[in-house]
């Protein structure tokens, strides 16, 4: 007779372990939300990010310092890299901002808007606009290390 209550109590025992672990479980952010979080530990330290999908998907490249033509031959950005960023990551290690411009050259012309280092990064750029009024998704063609006073209040989010 005492067989059957232990019996029972056992079962009772592993339906509950077994409903307990799928009703307290979370699963873990998804999609643009989790992709640029789960970038930012890898990322190195002191450098500029640039991604071609949203969430920090499709690397385009990293940079220490500036490059003025993300279209060109030179610096870290190259050739099919020009207008193609949809999300940006900023590691940097001296405090300073990085600017991004939908144009190119060393005058640092056609709009600009700003990621601060204490923002990490933006991972849809689709809702952002550079000074010019141009949207900032896939028209980000330069780029370059700047004071935060230098972005006068034109911060990506």
């Amino acid at each position: 007779m005492r067989k059957i209550p232990a019996v029972l109590a056992t079962l009772a025992l592993a339906a509950l372990g077994a409903a307990v672990p799928a009703t307290t479980a979370q699963a873990a952010p998804t999609g643009a939300l989790a992709g640029c979080a789960d970038a930012w530990p890898s990322a190195t330290s002191g450098y500029f990010y640039a991604y071609s999908g949203y969430g920090c998907s499709g690397f385009l490249g990293k940079a220490y310092g500036n490059d003025s033509n993300w279209g060109d031959s030179g610096g870290s950005f190259q050739g099919g890299d020009t207008n193609s960023a949809s999300s940006i990551l900023h590691k940097g290690t001296s405090g300073s901002a990085v600017a991004v411009y939908n144009g190119t050259g060393t005058g640092w012309t056609g709009g600009y808007a700003c990621i601060a280092k204490s923002e990490y990064y933006v991972s849809d750029l689709s809702d952002n606009y550079f000074t010019s009024g141009a949207k900032a998704d896939n028209a980000i063609s330069s780029h370059r290390w700047v004071s935060n006073a230098a972005c006068n209040g034109n911060w990506l989010t």
